[in-house]
């Protein structure tokens, strides 16, 4: 059964399979949120998703950064806040490939998001920044 589904802008649904969430920003012993840490953070996240599901398409929703006010760091650079949740969810869907002689059975894609708060995307603002997800150019058809 299917931790959530998404109705796509592309009318495709999609069911999420599997979900791993956590703080954005844990592990972070001292600094401020700055430019260059959230670079690192949104880049790791997608290396995390790569290892995590090997040989699956992975797709980065790019964060909404919120500026912070404060002076810029001249190493860092400027002051900005991610959404405090990072979730790394696996997605499946029906094969792309319609033809029935192929042998696939479904379509997989990896998508890696920030939201504000640690909670499944069933709430409105968490869908609509997955609806997006340009699925038929990214994901993967797969047999079992």
């Amino acid at each position: 059964m299917p931790l959530a589904y998404i109705a796509l802008a592309s009318g495709r649904s999609v069911e999420l399979t599997d979900l791993r969430v956590d703080m954005t920003y844990a592990g972070v012993l001292e600094g401020g949120p700055f430019k260059r840490l959230n670079d690192e953070i949104v880049a790791s996240s997608v290396r995390y998703a790569e290892k995590a599901f090997p040989g699956t398409p992975v797709h980065l929703v790019e964060p909404v950064r919120t500026p912070l006010d404060r002076e810029p760091n001249p190493r860092r650079g400027p002051a900005e806040l991610l959404p405090s949740v990072r979730c790394v969810g696996g997605f499946s869907s029906a094969p792309l490939d319609t033809d029935l002689e192929s042998g696939l059975d479904y379509s997989r894609l990896v998508v890696v998001w920030f939201q504000p708060e640690p909670a499944l995307p069933t709430s409105e603002g968490t869908q609509a920044l997955l609806r997006d997800i340009p699925w038929e150019s990214l994901a993967e058809d797969r047999a079992d």
